[in-house]
């Protein structure tokens, strides 16, 4: 089945995001893409909480939203957007980061809101404090679809592999890890992290990313590292976008899912234990 990885560089403008993200959705569907995924707050990165909080809506008003599902619709594709910054009624004020998985009549199949925030020091001059701005979720989801069921998570999750067993314990061929990873930490553990997670789990491993130096009209611009990947269930990296924005299509075999864990069941070996 033919798959596209939509590559961006989003600024800290929604709307200025949303016409090149509907552009290349259009280009995945008009090369015969049946499931198209986007990356990480497809629709503003931004490191100013001030400017979040001026230009995110809530889900309801979320024109992104909107427009996507519509998109999907009149492509008739399935559609995972991979997040979107969205505003809650949290008394506190923090956002969601939340994951949308796009019927092809255009309905919301599935929500997921990231369960790990990305609170770290990379370096010195690089700290991100996640949790600040954006309240975690706190419930694993998997979907159903007609080439098979998905597990949903988001970029940071990628360091809790009990997420992904889990994931896959319930039913799910396919991981979706849409990303803004950082240039620091994609370049040292990106590849191994992704491919490690296929391997475990015997699954597909779906990873857009946001990629470049990214427009700010307030607040620090970040740099991410792209390399969207597509890895297979047996841990071959099917497709690697490297830094470039635009749409990248590879052919997934679902009975590449069956064949990996035939030969290494791993996921029907767990055992209980004592300690540590």
């Amino acid at each position: 089945m033919k798959t596209a990885l939509v590559q961006l560089n989003s600024s800290d403008d929604p709307d200025d995001n949303l016409g090149r993200i509907q552009g290349f959705v259009v280009e995945a569907a008009s090369a015969g893409a049946r499931l198209v995924l986007t990356p990480e707050v497809s629709n503003c990165v931004s490191t100013s909480r001030r400017h979040q909080n001026d230009v995110l809506r809530e889900e309801a008003e979320d024109a992104t939203l909107a427009a996507l599902r519509a998109r999907a619709a009149e492509q008739n594709i399935w559609l995972l957007i991979g997040s979107l910054g969205l505003k809650t009624q949290d008394v506190d004020g923090r956002f969601a980061n939340r994951s949308f998985l796009i019927a092809p009549n255009g309905e919301i199949r599935a929500r997921y809101d990231k369960i790990h925030m990305f609170d770290v020091q990379v370096t010195p001059e690089e700290t991100y404090r996640e949790s600040d701005g954006y309240r975690p979720g706190n419930r694993a989801v998997v979907a159903d679809t007609p080439f098979g069921r998905i597990g949903m998570s988001i970029c940071y999750d990628i360091r809790f592999p009990h997420l992904y067993r889990a994931l896959a314990q319930a039913g799910a061929q396919i991981l979706t890890i849409p990303a803004a990873f950082s240039y620091v930490t994609g370049a040292a553990h990106w590849h191994s992290l992704l491919r490690a997670r296929a391997i475990e789990t015997g699954c597909f491993v779906l990873a857009p990313a946001q990629t470049g130096e990214h427009a700010s009209n307030i607040g620090k611009p970040r740099r991410t590292f792209g390399h969207s990947l597509a890895v297979s269930p047996w841990g071959e990296v099917l497709l690697d976008a490297g830094m470039d924005t635009g749409v990248f299509i590879f052919d997934m075999d679902q009975s590449a899912v069956a064949e990996a864990r035939r030969k290494v069941p791993s996921l029907t070996h767990s055992r209980p234990f004592e300690g540590p």
